[in-house]
């Protein structure tokens, strides 16, 4: 008598299953979407952070028109700090525009080349002839306002007297007055004084040379005009 054949055994599932179908992940609802958000803000950081080291930090909006009335202010109380004598009229006193450059890695392909649509603005005065106490009181007391305001001494006169200030409130703020600069030159016996701004990107339409604000000269002194004296005869009575 023949003995009864076993029955095959079932192979087990982990056997049967294929590779690919137990390595792969649960499916969940919605997940091509989920993939392609992703995908897209991967997409958008990727062109953010190029066009960044492409362009650099972008320049901030600057008010020309602000920034001049706050360069004037500056510029005439260091004029009424200075006591010139006879308070003579100032060389120059006009606010100018200075060039600002290309940031990033885009300032490669423009070495040394200005950017028209964004500037710095600076206010300087001048005045010759200045005797040496005059000068030295003049700074003196200019000095110590700035020191009072809180601004920061960043450089001494080596051969000359003088100094640089930098305003704290001015690094952040491309509206405000950011530097400070006085100085008198023994030789000819020049004092002068210029304030600077920072660099801004100019509003549509600006255009320097037909500026109202551009100009500035200092005021007169405070207090009652005088009157004076009538006219005279000149045939004898």
């Amino acid at each position: 008598m023949n003995a009864p054949r076993p029955r095959p055994q079932p192979r087990p599932w982990y056997r049967t299953a294929s590779r690919r179908r137990l390595l792969r992940r649960p499916r969940l609802p919605e997940s091509r979407g989920a993939r392609a958000l992703c995908a897209t803000l991967v997409a958008a950081a990727t062109a953010a952070a190029l066009a960044w080291l492409w362009y650099g930090t972008p320049y901030p909006q600057s008010d020309p028109d602000r920034i001049a009335v706050r360069l004037k202010d500056q510029a005439q109380r260091a004029y009424d700090e200075a006591a010139l004598p006879g308070r003579p009229e100032v060389e120059r006193g006009r606010v100018e525009t200075g060039t600002c450059y290309y940031r990033g890695l885009r300032s490669v392909a423009h070495i040394d080349e200005g950017r028209s649509d964004v500037r710095s603005f600076r206010l300087a005065w001048q005045v010759r002839a200045v005797p040496e106490d005059v000068a030295l009181s003049g700074l003196q007391r200019m000095r110590a306002r700035l020191e009072r305001e809180g601004w920061t001494l960043v450089d001494t006169g080596v051969d000359r007297p003088g100094f640089r200030f930098r305003n704290p409130a001015g690094e952040d703020d491309v509206q405000q007055v950011e530097h400070v600069d006085a100085r008198w030159y023994r030789e000819t016996g020049t004092y002068t004084v210029s304030a600077y701004a920072g660099c801004g990107k100019l509003p549509d339409g600006f255009y320097e040379y037909t500026w109202p604000e551009r100009d500035w000269v200092p005021e007169a002194v405070p207090g009652t005009p005088v009157t004076p004296p009538a006219a005279r005869s000149a045939t004898p009575r």
